[in-house]
């Protein structure tokens, strides 16, 4: 499709856009991003009206896009493990302390009052219509789905599939299969969800993967909402390629950051989003009417630790190099802890999470609620016994495949030693404590 007739198909944005900006809300988008959980204007008002009645029934069709997403595994699990006592490698929360100069550059602003009023915000958001797909790859960060639900379409999911008949040492190991992926696509494709490097396998897709997905795209004029918020995680021997760089993808590509990742600042709930302007354009017209603008201190912190880091970027000390680094050790540590214990790591390429095959152990399991998955009773099972969290990967599945993931859970290593620590006490009494 040429860019004129690109930039002048109304019905591609108005039935896209909407996907790209319900994605960004689990982001906290700034300037050129955004972060709510997006409904129409309408639903939401209807929906506050119908809810002073717990027995009211549904009047409106669009209500029912929300039911039954109120289930959620960070609920669930950061519940179960808020106990001081229990080691927390479940959540994506980094315990290290966050540069210096970033918290520096956060008291600074916060000292300028015109610095902590309103920034610009924009417009009116366009709607979708139903019926619409969107292609996400499996695991998925949770939100995705319900996202996509809340928006009105339909998500299509395709998984991840280990080449080496299940047994994975590199999430490398985990690929697409191209036929599969093709299958997918229609003429009811509006969008498909990226995520590299990938939570929470932790892969970091290569040029030639991304080739694939982008030559779909082009070809059925599809948008692309690539997620690489840990963009700057990649470890050794591999390199992060951003999607909207190969042939043809800028115009059609809409590329999340985030601070929370990019600094360890999670508190922050800032980030960005990348593209061309004119699908830029409506993506601040969402924001303008659901978040309006991001806290004025925190972006100007980040601007500012961003322009410190700029200027040494060949430098080793710059931020963007040195926590790969730091956090390389910690996961090569995490994976020899986790092999010692009898689990099976499949140690990532990027990000700061690392899923673990828990099926060798054969742990008796019959007293915990067996309408769960595995892997969701083994967490709880490990937090009860072990007081060491977790996060089960089924819950990053669409209900297909669930099954094929269960037996895997998800740690996070972006943790200070001494939580590593206590972490590795747990781990090498495992045996000892088993029985």
């Amino acid at each position: 499709m040429c860019r004129n007739s690109f930039l002048e198909s109304v019905r591609f944005f108005r039935s896209l856009i909407y996907y790209a900006g319900m994605f960004l809300a689990s982001r906290n988008f700034c300037c050129h991003g955004i972060r709510t959980c997006q409904l129409r204007t309408d639903l939401l008002s209807r929906s506050i009206k119908h809810s002073t009645s717990a027995t009211m029934p549904f009047r409106h069709k669009n209500t029912r896009r929300i039911e039954g997403l109120d289930s959620n595994v960070w609920v669930e699990f950061t519940k179960v493990a808020a106990d001081p006592s229990i080691v927390n490698l479940g959540q994506g929360l980094p315990d290290i302390s966050p540069p210096s100069y970033v918290k520096e550059e956060l008291a600074k602003v916060a000292a300028v009052d015109r610095l902590n009023q309103y920034t610009r915000g924009f417009g009116h958001p366009s709607l979708v219509k139903e019926g619409d797909e969107v292609i996400i790859i499996e695991p998925f960060y949770d939100c995705y789905e319900p996202m996509v639900k809340m928006a009105g379409a339909k998500p299509v999911f395709i998984p991840l599939r280990c080449k080496n008949d299940g047994n994975s040492a590199s999430s490398a190991d985990w690929v697409l299969d191209p036929a599969e992926l093709a299958n997918k696509f229609n003429s009811k494709t509006k969008a498909i969800i990226l995520n590299t490097p990938h939570n929470p396998i932790g892969k970091v897709f290569t040029r030639e993967e991304l080739q694939v997905i982008a030559d779909l795209c082009i070809k059925h004029d599809t948008l692309c909402i690539s997620d690489e918020v840990y963009e700057w995680l990649v470890y050794k021997g591999k390199k992060h390629i951003k999607i909207a760089t190969l042939p043809g993808m800028w115009e059609r590509t809409v590329t999340i950051g985030s601070a929370g990742k990019t600094y360890s600042v999670t508190g922050w709930k800032l980030g960005w989003s990348i593209g061309p302007e004119y699908l830029i354009k409506h993506l601040q017209v969402v924001h303008q009417n659901t978040l309006y603008t991001c806290p004025t201190p925190l972006q100007e912190a980040l601007a500012q630790a961003f322009w410190i880091d700029y200027k040494r970027m060949d430098d080793p000390d710059c931020y963007f190099h040195s926590l790969s680094r730091e956090l390389e050790s910690k996961r090569d540590r995490m994976a020899q802890l986790l092999k010692e214990a009898g689990l099976k790591p499949v140690v990532p390429d990027g990000g700061y999470f690392m899923i673990v095959d828990v099926s060798m152990l054969n742990v008796d399991l019959s007293d915990v609620d067996e309408k769960q998955p595995y892997d969701y009773k083994f967490v709880k099972w490990m937090i009860a016994s072990k007081k060491l969290s977790a996060i089960p990967l089924s819950a990053f599945c669409g209900p297909e495949t669930k099954k094929q993931f269960e037996k895997y859970i998800r740690f996070c290593f972006i943790k200070k030693d001494s939580t590593l620590d206590a972490a590795e006490v747990i781990l090498k009494n495992w045996n000892k404590q088993t029985g």
